[in-house]
């Protein structure tokens, strides 16, 4: 149930394990449509690398090349993602925390094109880069040949979901849905600006990231207040303000002209495995999405597969 990144890689998974798959998707307001999803592993203002982070990364883009050899386009750029840096005290905090295995360079900020004066110095990771969300997620389904149903799930039993008034009857059910139609947890809006071209040729991230993307470009952030319910709403104009002002600290003076916007929330509650009702879930990977979820969703697969055998 769910075909964002998270259901989207356990059909896949499924599939490849030889299974059937059905997914129930309600096909509105996807966090993992967002147009241009960074691959970065180093994450927020203290350079952390979760676990897993590295596998994550080089599988998704394993998969990703997989899906392509099959003849799915997904726009994307492997040329790496630069962590700017406003102090020594904060570059020692990223240093402390990179992996050994992590292939990376720190610059001078005055060799990085696009970046805003008075930055201390920038992190450059080889191996990350960008994708198309939809794009991708699309490719992962259809490589899957899952048969795809439109609604909301209800009424969801261990071998039974409900869509309507349709009873569709399962070995396992996984629960893949994030933010729309979970109550409770943690739910966080982010937002982004469309541009009409890219603002750096190699996505920028601090507090703020700016990115190429298909269609040009964005500027996007997590900065809205938690809540414990998903949010639909538009970000307010005071958000919008607050954005830009952290995009020119970033880039300094904005050439590209804003087109348009895009709004996504995530559930960053996390929980994978099985629950005590006899479905599964995979669900909560807040911005780790990209990341992470199919390296957790091949896992989750597998201790289905173990499951059943046993």
């Amino acid at each position: 149930m769910g075909a964002g990144i998270a259901g989207a890689s356990v059909a896949f998974f499924a599939a490849r394990d030889g299974h059937d798959v059905m997914v129930v998707d309600a096909g509105v307001e996807r966090a993992s449509d967002v147009p241009s999803a960074l691959v970065n592993p180093v994450r927020g203002q203290s350079g952390r690398v979760d676990e897993g982070a590295l596998e994550g990364m080089r599988l998704t883009w394993s998969l990703l090349d997989e899906v392509r050899s099959l003849g799915f386009d997904v726009p994307h750029e492997r040329a790496g993602v630069r962590r700017p840096v406003p102090d020594e005290r904060t570059r020692r905090k990223f240093e402390a925390s990179l992996p050994s295995d992590l292939p990376h360079a720190w610059r001078a900020a005055d060799e990085v094109r696009g970046l805003a004066a008075g930055w201390h110095s920038v992190l450059d990771i080889f191996e990350g880069g960008w994708l198309d969300g939809p794009a991708f997620v699309g490719a992962l389904l259809r490589a899957s040949g899952a048969r795809v149903v439109r609604g909301f799930a209800s009424d969801v039993r261990p071998t039974r979901v409900m869509v309507g008034e349709q009873a569709y009857r399962a070995d396992v059910v996984v629960r893949c849905g994030g933010s729309l139609g979970t109550s409770g947890g943690t739910h966080r809006a982010g937002t982004m600006l469309l541009l009409d071209h890219a603002p750096c040729e190699v996505p920028l991230s601090f507090g703020v990231y700016a990115a190429p993307d298909e269609r040009g470009g964005v500027l996007g952030s997590t900065f809205e207040a938690p809540t414990s319910e998903h949010v639909s709403s538009p970000p307010p104009l005071s958000s919008l303000a607050w954005l830009m002002g952290k995009a020119q600290g970033l880039l300094g003076d904005l050439s590209p002209r804003v087109t348009g916007t895009w709004t996504g929330t995530r559930l960053s509650t996390f929980v994978s495995g099985r629950q005590g009702d006899g479905t599964w879930s995979l669900t909560g990977l807040g911005s780790k999405g990209f990341l992470i979820g199919p390296l957790l969703a091949r896992n989750l697969t597998s201790e289905v597969q173990e499951s059943s055998l046993n």
